[in-house]
């Protein structure tokens, strides 16, 4: 099925300003992680306990810390989560504020507080979750070292079913889309879990699925015309995937969309992050991975 009928566009002519676009994302990404020292780490990662409770009405943030300050167990954050109408918050406490040895008791105390006539008054606790600093660590390890596995098991199965400047450009698209989605998660300001390094590894199987296509169309073409210059076959390979390549990212995006407005707050983070990633590898696909592969060809980012 074709949603474009064949198509003659200049990619190739468009991918210097592709790449400058790319750039000034990553920047901005790489400066929001800078601003906010990090990305926002979730509970896992930096151990504490993780509260995620519901209100039957609006609340304010400012409202609930000092609810919390005033019955002694003084929150690290507060954040809403989800949709506004949702009235639903995460609520972060320090080791040293809720100990795990004591962790039923604060259990009971919250309960006992939502059902007195105060701010959290017909609450419903939906989690409670306490992870000590040193597991955190580790996951910080493991998370990094999943994703960086991930890519180098790529690059090795590239090279050897492709030439090494089609491996690296398929490596560089997917680092270019790791980088931009965790940067749009960094901007929102959302907590940075196990759910999201799930939602960055998929990005990068999408991702590299949709460069592998395109590249085995170049390689096909390269062989029908090889006295034909490279960036006409590259041109020529992008407009014959083109069709495929759009219509799975907007079947893929058309189910996430649902997925982020009504899936509720814990798929909501894993959502938007595939959102943006299905949208950046979609764009990497054509422009970044290819981009790199003329330059290597041509030494030059005139084109």
């Amino acid at each position: 099925m074709e949603i474009l009928s064949k198509t003659h566009v200049d990619f190739v002519i468009k991918m210097r300003k592709a790449i400058l676009v790319s750039l000034c994302l990553i920047i901005i990404s790489l400066l929001s992680l800078v601003y906010h020292k990090g990305p926002n780490w979730g509970v896992e990662f930096i151990g504490g306990t993780e509260l995620q409770i519901k209100f039957p009405a609006k609340i304010r943030s400012a409202e609930l810390k000092s609810a919390l300050k005033t019955s002694d167990y003084p929150a690290e954050s507060v954040q809403g989560i989800g949709l506004p109408g949702d009235n639903e918050y995460l609520i972060r406490f320090s080791p040293e504020v809720v100990d795990f040895q004591k962790i039923q008791e604060f259990q009971a105390k919250l309960v006992d507080m939502s059902k007195k006539p105060t701010i959290f008054n017909g609450a419903s606790i939906l989690r409670l979750d306490f992870i000590g600093p040193k597991v955190g660590k580790e996951l910080i390890e493991k998370a990094v070292l999943s994703i960086l596995l991930g890519c180098v098991g790529i690059l090795i199965y590239l090279i050897f079913r492709f030439e090494f400047a089609f491996a690296m450009g398929a490596v560089i698209a997917l680092i270019h889309d790791t980088v931009i989605t965790l940067g749009a998660v960094s901007i929102t300001n959302k907590e940075f879990t196990l759910t999201i390094v799930a939602a960055l590894l998929t990005v990068i199987g999408y991702s590299v699925n949709d460069t592998i296509i395109i590249f085995d169309r170049i390689r096909e073409n390269l062989r029908k015309a090889a006295k034909a210059r490279f960036t006409e076959v590259v041109n020529e390979g992008v407009n014959q995937t083109l069709s495929r390549t759009l219509l799975t990212s907007f079947t893929v995006f058309l189910v996430l969309l649902p997925l982020y407005f009504f899936g509720g707050s814990v798929i909501h983070d894993f959502a938007f992050a595939l959102i943006v990633g299905v949208v950046v590898g979609t764009y990497s696909s054509i422009f970044i991975a290819s981009a790199f592969v003329v330059y290597w060809k041509h030494k030059n980012l005139t084109f």
